[in-house]
């Protein structure tokens, strides 16, 4: 099924935003890459402001699955394994060409004013995904699922970071020693195979 207008426009503003960051793009600059006219784009957003919280509700969502879908495939169905699979799900990440570093955390640097509604919706995104992490934690069987989960959202971040401004290949390979780390302090120790 081909993408509707508005996610036509959403997907051309993310690949802009993403390499010029959004306050270098101007609407023409969407309009010319999504090839809609100014009364197409207003018929499905009210300004620039509008279309850049409804990206980041859409990749919110869209990361959020992605993420899990990630640990899964590394890690398996068993959550503590899903949690180890870190390293291998972030080079996925990376190596897919399409990293250009976290939206939210590129969001979060030019909408710095706490409390703007940009700003807000990349704070909501980081408490959703380590909220993810602290309920995979809890399966796991984690005695502090919060705590694992801060920690390992502090891993994911600098890795994020990392990546995107040094270009560290082993970024991936080192935030997976970390939350290995983190893990095995966490979790009790898997039951030996009968």
């Amino acid at each position: 099924m081909p993408p509707t207008t508005r996610e036509q426009l959403m997907t051309a503003a993310f690949d802009v935003f993403q390499r010029d960051g959004f306050h270098e793009v101007g609407l023409e600059q969407i309009l010319d890459v999504a090839c809609v006219s100014k009364t197409t784009f207003y018929n499905h957003f009210e300004s620039k402001d509008d279309l850049v919280l409804a990206l980041l509700s859409w990749r919110d969502r869209w990361w959020r699955d992605e993420f899990v879908e990630l640990l899964r495939r590394h890690g398996g169905e068993r959550p503590r394994d899903q949690l180890l699979a870190l390293g291998p799900a972030l080079e996925e990440m990376f190596a897919s060409g399409e990293f250009h570093g976290c939206v939210f955390v590129n969001v979060a640097v030019e909408y710095r004013r706490a409390g703007s509604p940009a700003n807000r919706a990349a704070v909501l995104h980081k408490q959703s995904m380590e909220g993810v992490i602290r309920q995979l934690a809890a399966y796991a069987g984690a005695s502090d699922p919060t705590s694992l989960a801060q920690e390992f959202s502090v891993v994911l971040e600098g890795a994020y970071v990392t990546r995107s401004v040094t270009g560290n290949p082993k970024a991936a390979e080192i935030a997976g020693r970390l939350a290995t780390s983190i893990v095995e302090r966490h979790l009790p120790a898997p039951a030996p195979l009968a």
